[in-house]
């Protein structure tokens, strides 16, 4: 590896672990089992990547923000409108499918999400949650007091478990932009992988995404893609990111999100966003320009 100011190198490596950045120069190696480089490799090229990908992260947690906020309160409000404050509680509204858990519990997938979401309940410190618990110690909490500290993935679980004919279902995916509810919880569950990478203060550059949404939209020319995605741009983090601005043109229409992804690639020229997935004249689509 060369240098271009090798007396500033032991300070990143003081503060940023050797395999951490190792992800952002895996790629630059002409052979995997030496880990040997390719000629003219810097470290402060790699230091580059993983300064961009850090501010790509923000970005990305700024448009979850958005994302999950808003969730929330549609889920609050439509089923509570219809069945109650305690709609989330109501077998009724939710499928029946079981999981078996690694203790070997079997347990419905709604009981399940259940526990999870009783746990934070339990361990939130909002100061609504701890005067629920003090007043009411024995009585569930209506929903919008329950939900408001429910985390993306267990939101995304209890969506996803509805049932698929509830007319609420569907009104809450079209007003997030999305004419099937089934769409609505795949993009949510790529979100809610992507919330815990950047949670974790993880790598998104030249990720492979385990979860990925479903890119069969039935929705206008001019929102989404008139070309199909390419393999590399589905299974790396640009459909995903794709799939956050479009959430985000809904939910807030003024948002900054994609032109600050933009700008930060402008400042960044020699950086190869194409590891991200974004190629195939990505930028000429309708969601992108």
């Amino acid at each position: 590896m060369l240098f271009r100011n090798e007396a500033s190198t032991p300070h990143f490596l003081e503060n940023i672990s050797y395999y951490r950045l190792k992800g952002y120069w895996w790629d630059m190696q002409d052979d995997y089992s030496l880990h040997t480089l390719k000629p003219n490799t810097y470290f402060e090229d790699i230091v580059d990547r993983y300064n961009f990908d850090r501010h790509l992260r923000l970005i990305l947690f700024d448009a979850i923000e958005r994302i999950e906020i808003a969730l929330r309160t549609k889920m609050i409000y439509h089923l509570a409108i219809s069945y109650g404050g305690l709609w989330y509680l109501n077998t009724a509204l939710f499928e029946s499918t079981t999981i078996t858990l690694p203790d070997g519990t079997v347990k419905t997938i709604h009981q399940n999400t259940l526990d999870e979401l009783k746990k934070e309940f339990n361990r939130s410190q909002e100061i609504f949650i701890k005067d629920q618990r003090y007043r009411y110690p024995n009585q569930d909490a209506d929903a919008w007091k329950t939900l408001e500290v429910a985390s993306m993935g267990t939101l995304s679980k209890l969506y996803k478990n509805l049932k698929h004919q509830l007319p609420e279902k569907a009104s809450i995916a079209k007003e997030m932009g999305l004419n099937l509810h089934s769409e609505l919880s795949s993009w949510l569950e790529a979100i809610t992988y992507v919330r815990n990478i950047i949670a974790h203060h993880s790598r998104i550059w030249s990720r492979n995404m385990v979860k990925r949404p479903t890119e069969q939209l039935n929705n206008p020319v001019g929102k989404w893609f008139v070309n199909p995605l390419s393999a590399v741009q589905t299974k790396k983090p640009f459909l995903t990111i794709s799939s956050m601005v479009y959430l985000c043109n809904h939910i807030t229409p003024n948002h900054h999100i994609k032109s600050k992804i933009l700008e930060l690639f402008k400042t960044n020229p020699t950086i190869p966003i194409y590891k991200l997935g974004f190629l195939n004249n990505w930028q000429n689509e309708p969601l992108w320009k």
